[in-house]
């Protein structure tokens, strides 16, 4: 299969400064999106870190005999325990933390990792199917049936996260096998589109425009018109 692919990133409308980061193999191995929260400076700093290491990581270890879960797990780990030594040398970014969302493809089987609530979406012909669950207190109140989705959209809570990089009671990292077949398109997303951006208009957006980097375009620009209330980043690939 051939691969397509591109990403963009923007500061949105109301913050001033981009706690996002993304990376891109450029061999398309593997795909990186992160959302640093904790203060302009933490935030930043936290997001750089868990996509550098990641990235650093999975070129260092890529033909490794180990599996692609226990070099996902690895790689994630690894950047956990470079946020907290940062931490512990520079107090004043003690409260920063990501989320982090990997989709890699090794050895023609793609896998998908993730904490927090950014995203890993899959367009299939008509169907758009968000393949990670987002770990979250409104997530997990819909999931036991506490909370609606429509509920869940304007929850004062909606932005409280269960699980980040950057903690030391960090004990859930989700990892599963992604089926994706030619034709099909990937979106990775931190939340600052998700926020703004309802599923149907996402779907819209990537099966109305062939062409990936179009599509980044556009998916950051209805985020920005909706309010651009958070920074936004999207990661969009396509298997031809």
């Amino acid at each position: 299969m051939a691969r397509r692919f591109t990403g963009l990133t923007d500061t949105g409308i109301v913050r001033s400064v981009n706690q996002d980061d993304f990376y891109i193999d450029p061999e398309g191995r593997f795909f990186i999106v992160a959302d640093g929260m904790g203060g302009h400076a933490g935030g930043q700093e936290a997001s750089r870190i868990a996509t550098e290491t990641i990235k650093t990581y999975l070129d260092e270890n890529w033909n490794a005999t180990i599996t692609t879960p226990e070099l996902l797990e690895k790689a994630i780990w690894e950047a956990n325990q470079d946020i907290l030594d940062d931490q512990d040398t520079h107090p004043e970014r003690a409260d920063m933390g990501t989320t982090v969302v990997v989709l890699v493809f090794r050895e023609d089987r793609p896998w998908c990792a993730h904490i927090g609530d950014s995203r890993c979406y899959r367009l299939r012909q008509d169907t758009l199917e968000q393949i990670t669950e987002d770990q979250t207190w409104v997530a997990r109140a819909m999931k036991m049936g506490d909370l609606s989705p429509e509920d869940a959209r304007n929850h004062p809570w909606r932005h409280v996260l269960s699980q980040c990089l950057g903690r030391r009671d960090l004990n859930q990292l989700d990892i599963q096998q992604v089926k994706i077949l030619p034709g099909d398109r990937c979106l990775l997303c931190s939340d600052g589109l998700t926020e703004e951006v309802h599923d149907r208009e996402i779907y819209t957006h990537l099966s109305s425009n062939d062409d990936c980097e179009a599509a980044a375009t556009a998916l950051i620009n209805a985020a920005k018109t909706n309010g651009g209330s958070d920074n936004i980043t999207v990661v969009i690939l396509a298997e031809t």
